[in-house]
């Protein structure tokens, strides 16, 4: 027993010693000199809680890192912290101290991120509405709006992710998202996490094989030639990080169909659905088709009457990898769509 006391006094230090130098694994420093009240300082590169950040760094047990927690030595972005699941967002600082820290205890992620146009990251997603569509034991889906990340990039760090994690933690749900698929930033729709590693991971490696129907909804510029049709090419990536259609077979293979709901003389809107989940496939198909996606001036569009990229993820359905049902998802279409039809 006397044993057990002696390693838990010494967790901070185990931690610290454990864990090594690594840009990768995002620790800046283990502080040792006798002036520092720090055993070690990490960076945090991703969306995690506490509990499982502590565990990846220090490889020690969840009851040293509870006794941690409890004996006041961790700190994120300099304010005490005793919650086990903790959201942590990207570029926080996680700090393990020596002794007991005094002061107040923070309950919510008090969040380093420099404020951009006067308000915080906090106050923007406050300030981003984020529909939940869906929602069981294993998935959880929204509607993404336009305008909004996946994931986070190296540039920004609020995104849909970051939304639906700290939706699960306010909840009092003890999980965290993992996400199955990303949609462009521009693009609005249907956008699905599972809610446990193990789905996640059986769906995720066979999600092209998982996954029955992805529909869209796109606004295009000028009248189509053909009021149905089917596309089917290989997408490159060029030097400027832009893909490009191509009948070169070392690309990636990609399909898309698409049918013309109405139309005016300078604009379609069509409803699509692609078999292949390429990178800014319909994007690139339209762009080949000679119509561009309104508002899309990465591909060649001239005329912007949307405010926005004129793309939705209206549906997706795929098969449970457990109970082998099909779940069917969908996100309305926005109004603005078809505005430009009436």
């Amino acid at each position: 027993m006397k044993d057990a006391k002696t390693n838990e006094k010494r967790t901070g230090q185990v931690c610290a010693e454990k864990t090594k130098f690594s840009k990768r694994d995002g620790q800046v420093r283990g502080e040792k000199r006798g002036d520092n009240q720090y055993t070690a300082v990490y960076k945090v590169n991703r969306s995690d809680t506490l509990m499982e950040f502590l565990l990846r760094k220090c490889n020690t047990s969840r009851n040293n890192v509870k006794s941690l927690l409890a004996r006041r030595q961790v700190l994120v972005n300099g304010s005490v912290v005793t919650q086990f699941d903790f959201p942590l967002g990207k570029d926080d600082e996680v700090k393990l101290s020596k002794k007991s820290v005094q002061g107040n205890i923070a309950e919510t992620p008090v969040r380093r991120s420099a404020k951009k146009d006067g308000k915080s990251l906090r106050e923007k997603r406050e300030q981003t509405t984020v529909k939940i569509i869906y929602e069981d034991e294993d998935f959880i889906a929204i509607d993404k709006p336009v305008g909004l990340l996946s994931v986070e990039s190296d540039n920004e760090t609020e995104c849909a992710f970051s939304h639906v994690f700290e939706y699960l933690q306010q909840s009092g749900k003890n999980v965290r998202p993992y996400i199955l698929h990303r949609i462009d930033k521009e693009t609005s729709g249907v956008l699905v996490f599972a809610k446990n590693p193990k789905v996640y991971s059986m769906l995720k490696m066979h999600w092209s094989e998982c996954v029955t129907l992805r529909e869209y909804y796109a606004v295009v510029e000028g009248v189509m030639e053909k009021k149905e049709d089917t596309v089917v090419s290989y997408l490159k990536e060029n030097k400027n990080n832009l893909m490009y259609s191509t009948q070169d077979i070392t690309g990636q293979k990609a399909i898309t169909k698409y049918t013309v709901i109405k139309e005016t003389e300078q604009y379609s809107l069509l409803k699509v659905q692609i078999e292949t989940g390429k990178k800014n496939q319909i994007r690139v198909h339209m762009q080949a088709l000679g119509h561009a996606v309104v508002g899309d001036d990465k591909y060649g569009s001239v005329k912007n009457p949307l405010k926005r990229l004129g793309l939705h993820a209206s549906k997706l359905s795929f098969i449970h990898p457990v109970s082998k049902t099909e779940i069917a998802l969908s996100a309305s279409v926005p109004a603005s769509f078809r505005t430009l039809f009436v």
